[in-house]
C-alpha cells in the first residue's frame, strides 16, 4: 500500500505543481495589457514601484502568519540590496518606462531575452561555456526580436528605440541580477528571499516616482484602482507564491521552459484587452523567439 501511495502522491503534487505554474505564467503575462493601461491614469515608477512595496508588505505578513524565518544575516545584506535592484527594481522601472512607447504586445516578447543575457552573463562571471547548439538557439530567439523591431520600417522603429532600449535595459539586469544570484548562493528561505527581493528592489522606485512623477491617485477610476489590486495582489504576491510552490514541485527545466507562456498570454491579452494589431510579424518575432530560447533551455 506505501509503495502504491508514493507514486500517486509525487504524482499529484506534479500535478499541483503544474497548476501553479499556470497560475504564474497567466497571471505575469496578463500583467503586461494591465501595466499598459493603467499607465493612462499613472505614471509608471510610481504604479509599479508601489504596488511592488505593498505586494512585498503582504508576503511578509502572510511569513509571519505561517511563522516563516524572515531575518537576514548582516554578512548579506549588501549582496541582497544588490541583486533584489537588479532582478526587480530595474525590471519593474525599466519595463514601465518601455510601456510608454511600446504596446504590451512588443514589450511582452522582449522579455522573452532574459534568458540570452544570462547565457552570455554567466560565462564571464560563472565561468559557463555557451555550447555551440545553444548559441545556435539564442541566436535565432535574437532574430525574432529582430523581427519585431524592424519589421514595421525604419521611421516607425525609430519611433520607439526609448522603449527598446528601456526594455534591453530591464532584462539585461535581470539576467546580471539572475548570474550574481547564482554566484553568491542566499541562505535564505526562498519565499523569504523573494519577499525582500520585492521590498528592496521597489521601495526606491516608489521613492523616485513619488518624489519626480505627478501621480494623481484622487482621480484614479475603479478601473485604474483595480488594475493596481491586480498588480500588487495577483502580480507580487499569488504569481510568486505560485512560482515558488512549482519550483518545490517541479524539475527547474521544466519550470523555466513553462514561463514561456508568459509572453504568449501577453501577446494574446494584449490584443483581447487592448486591441492591438497582431499580424504575421508579431506571431513570428513570438514564435522565433520562444522557439529559441526553448530550445537554448534544453541544449
Amino acid at each position: 500500500m506505501t509503495a502504491a501511495r508514493e507514486p500517486a502522491t509525487a504524482a499529484g503534487e506534479a500535478s499541483f505543481g503544474l497548476l501553479c505554474l499556470a497560475i504564474t505564467s497567466v497571471g505575469w503575462g496578463l500583467n503586461f495589457p494591465i501595466m499598459k493601461n493603467l499607465l493612462t491614469e499613472l505614471p509608471p515608477l510610481t504604479s509599479r514601484g508601489l504596488s511592488g512595496l505593498v505586494g512585498a508588505l503582504v508576503l511578509a505578513l502572510l511569513l509571519y502568519v505561517r511563522g516563516e524565518r524572515l531575518a537576514v544575516p548582516r554578512a548579506m545584506w549588501l549582496r541582497l540590496a544588490v541583486v533584489s535592484l537588479l532582478t526587480i527594481g530595474s525590471w519593474v522601472a525599466f519595463m514601465g518606462l518601455a510601456l510608454l512607447w511600446l504596446p504590451a504586445s512588443e514589450a511582452a516578447v522582449l522579455g522573452i531575452s532574459i534568458p540570452v543575457w544570462v547565457a552570455l552573463l554567466a560565462w564571464p562571471i560563472l565561468g559557463e561555456r555557451v555550447s555551440m547548439m545553444r548559441a545556435i538557439a539564442l541566436a535565432i530567439a535574437l532574430v525574432g526580436i529582430s523581427v519585431l523591431i524592424a519589421g514595421n520600417g525604419f521611421e516607425a522603429s525609430l519611433g520607439k528605440v526609448p522603449g527598446f532600449l528601456c526594455a534591453f535595459a530591464g532584462a539585461v539586469c535581470v539576467g546580471l541580477g539572475t548570474v550574481l544570484t547564482k554566484h553568491f548562493p542566499f541562505a535564505i528561505p526562498p519565499m523569504s528571499f523573494a519577499t525582500w527581493q520585492i521590498g528592496l528592489g521597489c521601495l526606491p522606485i516608489a521613492i523616485i516616482g513619488l518624489a519626480f512623477e505627478q501621480a494623481n491617485f484622487a482621480a484614479l477610476s475603479g478601473t485604474g484602482w483595480l488594475s493596481m489590486a491586480y498588480m500588487t495582489l495577483i502580480q507580487f504576491c499569488v504569481c510568486y507564491v505560485c512560482w515558488f510552490a512549482a519550483l518545490q514541485r517541479l524539475p527547474a527545466a521544466t519550470a523555466s521552459i513553462g514561463t514561456l507562456l508568459v509572453p504568449v498570454v501577453g501577446v494574446l491579452a494584449s490584443g483581447a484587452m487592448l486591441h492591438e494589431a497582431l499580424g504575421v510579424r508579431e506571431f513570428a518575432a513570438l514564435v522565433l523567439a520562444l522557439g529559441g530560447v526553448a530550445l537554448a533551455m534544453r541544449s
